[in-house]
């Protein structure tokens, strides 16, 4: 439920470059599901994977608008992205980044996952909205939206603290009924027939690959997916208990369900695949193994028959052109932001070399709004912190490779 507005975000987004609404959907759909069937069969973790929020901008407004390279050709990068990820895994590179990521940065990411979870349910519900003079303020808490999502938040937290499992679906459910009693949720039928899937199915175009601008495109959608992944499967690794020592075990079959997820979804039409921080919500509702993936890929294909209800409980209300509001699921994303701030009592706050390197990769992510820049900031602080101060040599190759690598991209990003 907490993931199922991807289902309607993901073709809204991705038909704005002329992709086909219905096709998109029906990737998104069946992609998700087979990367999250990937995930539990292969790795034992209750981790479900969709299309990236944040990438899907990235290929419709800025490959495919600002860049104005069409989506067939944005398409075949992505795939090629999905492929080097592939080589990656397959080599264990991205597991043994994962293992060299300092235990301090790996607690800060996941408190920063929180936080950016958070101010999403917060936007989400109205309660935080865009203000001109301090860019966010706090959002009309008359509005019947916005108190469907407080009631939400309220009864989530009312069950949770009374020990009741499933207090989040339990959440959504209640609170997407009163929504419907009180019209603020529109009420659009239950079943109907899933589109076609053909508009988007191969239509591939590496014809448009060989130009210099794409190689940039190429690294960014690679990029992005690397940290985006690391960064959630830490998050929710430290949630879950499932990191031991320091380490993330299956970590490269995990990897390996991910990259899968990303090539086959753009084979079908969609972009990037990636682990989805709202797993979050079936951890916190104690889900730890693959079971739960099970379950929550079978829903992702039985969305594509139940159309209108899935959107009744994921879709957005619009309050304004191009602003949406989503008061049935904002509650449980609000809910599981403050679970995941419970690392933050790891992090050794005497020791300047990790806790500020560790204080930026948390505060950044909300404030930058992604979790590859929080990444970024704490990988550079990290490296820098440890080198000036003559404790160079606690720290791995690979922070520091890609510490460089992090400037590098900045440098870029300026010119």
């Amino acid at each position: 439920m907490t993931l199922s507005y991807i289902i309607f975000v993901q073709p809204a987004v991705l038909s704005s470059c002329g992709m086909d609404f219905g096709a998109v959907m029906m990737a998104t759909c069946i992609g998700s599901a087979l990367a999250t069937f990937l995930m539990g069969f292969l790795a034992n973790y209750p981790i479900a994977l969709a299309p990236a929020m944040g990438h899907n901008f990235y290929f419709a407004f800025v490959v495919c608008g600002i860049m104005k390279i069409p989506w067939q050709i944005a398409l075949a990068a992505n795939f090629v992205s999905g492929i080097l990820l592939l080589i990656l895994t397959l080599f264990k590179f991205r597991e043994k980044l994962i293992n060299a990521i300092p235990q301090c940065l790996k607690d800060g990411i996941a408190v920063g996952i929180g936080l950016l979870i958070t101010l999403v349910g917060l936007e989400w519900a109205g309660i935080v909205v865009a203000h001109k003079g301090t860019l966010i303020g706090l959002g009309d808490l008359n509005n019947n939206y916005v108190l469907l999502s407080l009631f939400g938040l309220l009864l989530i937290s009312i069950l949770h603290a009374l020990k009741i499992k499933g207090a989040i679906l339990w959440g959504i459910l209640i609170t997407a009924i009163l929504g419907i009693i009180t019209k603020t949720v529109l009420f659009q039928g239950v079943f109907s027939a899933p589109p076609s899937i053909a508009p988007t199915l191969f239509k591939f175009d590496f014809s448009g690959l060989f130009a210099w601008n794409m190689i940039s495109v190429i690294f960014v959608l690679f990029f992005l997916d690397l940290f985006d992944t690391i960064g959630t499967l830490i998050g929710i690794g430290e949630q879950g208990g499932f990191i031991k020592n320091g380490k993330f075990p299956r970590a490269g079959r995990a990897l390996m369900s991910d990259a899968i997820g990303t090539t086959a979804g753009t084979v079908l039409g969609t972009s990037t695949i990636t682990c989805y921080i709202e797993s979050a919500a079936g951890v916190s509702a104690g889900g730890r193994t693959g079971l739960a993936n099970m379950v929550t890929g079978t829903l992702m294909l039985c969305a594509i028959f139940l159309y209108p209800l899935a959107k009744m409980f994921g879709g957005g209300i619009e309050t304004s052109p191009g602003t949406y509001v989503y008061p049935v699921i904002a509650p449980a994303l609000i809910f599981i932001g403050s679970m995941m701030i419970k690392s933050i009592r790891n992090i050794n706050w005497d020791d300047t070399t990790e806790s500020i390197p560790t204080f930026l990769t948390m505060i950044i992510m909300p404030f930058a709004f992604g979790i590859t820049e929080g990444i970024a900031f704490g990988f550079i602080s990290y490296a820098l912190l440890k080198l000036v101060t003559g404790k160079g040599k606690e720290v791995h190759w690979i922070v520091y490779l890609f510490a460089f690598l992090f400037v590098l991209r900045y440098i870029y990003l300026t010119q």
